[in-house]
């Protein structure tokens, strides 16, 4: 029985329905109008509290809204409380460029997550049973989907401020079918479940009566597959934050920088998570198009033999991998060129964040050996200081060389990551003499003269 197995797996999720305060997605076909009756008749024993949710989403005209009327005499009936709305799904699509599917999704959870809010409930029921987990497995898996998507449908998951929950998952189509004809429920059939236009149909009709054939029990097995390969994942997932936090140099809205050495000590399974969660975090809205696929490219570019490279993702957003650091970025903006003139001590704000602080120092001079301090006689330099960015064909004399050399070559050799390169500050005096690449290279003309009693401390805050 029906009643028997969504029961046995609810204990097994140790889910319990007491005192829980439900919406119910019922479209008023067989999968969510048995749910609804199923959790009705708990009402009473389990002391529920039920509101139904149904969206129009206008694909059928006359015969999508006789569904709606439908699902709201049977709330009346059964004395549920029932709250519907109407959204032409079609002019949507238009406006977005999206599926079918996909913006009536949206749309009903939207509305969904709003009833939940109107009510106060923390609790969403949905119809998915072990056919639709089937189904779902076998077209991400089909698709190149990764980690936790390749689990299916979870039992439960976050939703807005509460939660979603599927209690006919370990049931199949037959046994909804036949618990409707049971309570005589005589639920609305959508034509559109037959068309193999649908991938979903495709598998629905090709595949799953092939499994079937094979072994009537498929579907606990997929759920198997499914509890188990989330709860591996839930897991793994865990250890990949651990160690991506050592692995992280930069992480800000947009933006991600990790270390490719220390990432690459990491265990190479959670070097796949570690992408996947770095790509979660960046797309707020994950693109259908990203897939496995993308993430055996982040590799590829990884283990390239050239010291940089760039990938170009969906929706704009850019792997760039610059020595040992690879970057995950949106649509990189061209940095804009600065130049501040200095004409007296003090502390500059630079445009890129930074700061510089200028000092004069009097007496005993001690050695300064830090890649961002700089101390110059004050004879050499000539005011006002330039702190600028760079241009072509910058040279720069260097302390112990003789003769000068690029500052694209000094970038180069000192492995500065390519997008950071157009706004390094780059110290200069009046006649553009370039005296400091602060955290890089030092001129000739910096450090002590023991004949000299001034100098001047440069100093640059990142």
């Amino acid at each position: 029985m029906l009643e028997t197995k969504v029961e046995g797996y609810l204990n097994r999720q140790s889910f319990q329905l007491d005192n829980k305060q439900i919406v119910v997605g019922v479209s008023g076909g067989p999968d969510s109008l048995a749910l609804l009756h199923y959790l009705h008749s708990q009402k009473e024993r389990k002391n529920l509290s039920i509101v139904v949710a149904h969206v129009d989403h206008m694909f059928r005209g006359a015969e999508s809204f006789e569904d709606a009327l439908f699902v709201k005499r049977f709330c009346h009936e059964y004395e549920i409380p029932f709250e519907m709305r109407q959204i032409d799904v079609m002019k949507i699509m238009e406006a977005t460029g999206k599926s079918s599917q996909v913006a009536a999704r949206e749309v009903r959870y939207q509305f969904y997550s709003e009833i939940m809010e109107k009510y106060n409930f923390r609790y969403l029921s949905l119809g998915h049973h072990g056919d639709d987990q089937i189904e779902t497995i076998l077209m991400r898996l089909t698709r190149g989907s990764s980690g936790m998507a390749r689990a299916g449908i979870p039992f439960t998951r976050p939703f807005g401020k509460g939660f979603i929950f599927r209690p006919f998952l370990t049931v199949t189509k037959d046994e909804i079918e036949q618990y409707c004809k049971k309570h005589a429920l005589n639920p609305r059939l959508d034509p559109s479940n037959l068309k193999s236009i649908y991938s979903r149909n495709r598998f629905r009709q090709q595949v799953l009566p092939f499994l079937k054939e094979e072994n009537s029990q498929v579907h606990d097995h997929f759920q198997r597959f499914s509890e188990e390969l989330q709860g591996d994942e839930a897991f793994l997932l865990e250890l990949t934050k651990k160690h991506l936090n050592s692995v992280m140099t930069k992480r800000e809205k947009g933006k991600i920088t990790i270390d490719i050495k220390t990432f690459l000590e990491m265990p190479l399974p959670l070097q796949r998570r570690g992408i996947q969660l770095i790509l979660n975090y960046l797309y707020k809205e994950k693109p259908a198009s990203l897939s496995a696929v993308h993430i055996d490219q982040v590799f590829s570019i990884i283990h390239h033999r050239e010291p940089s490279g760039k990938l170009d993702f969906p929706n704009g957003l850019k792997v760039i991998r610059s020595y040992l650091q690879l970057t995950f970025q949106f649509q990189l903006i061209k940095a804009k060129p600065y130049e501040l003139e200095i004409v007296e001590p003090g502390m500059v704000i630079l445009p890129t964040g930074g700061s510089m602080r200028i000092d004069y120092l009097d007496g005993e001079i001690p050695e300064f050996h830090h890649p961002y301090t700089a101390l110059f006689h004050v004879d050499v330099v000539k005011w006002p200081l330039v702190i600028r960015t760079r241009k072509n064909g910058d040279r720069m004399t260097l302390k112990g060389m003789q003769g000068s050399k690029k500052i694209k070559d000094i970038f180069i050799d000192q492995k500065v990551p390519v997008q950071d390169r157009d706004t390094w500050p780059v110290i200069t005096d009046s006649e553009d003499c370039i005296l400091w690449l602060p955290g890089l290279k030092k001129s000739s003309f910096e450090g002590i003269d023991y004949n000299a009693k001034q100098y001047i401390l440069l100093t640059y805050i990142k």
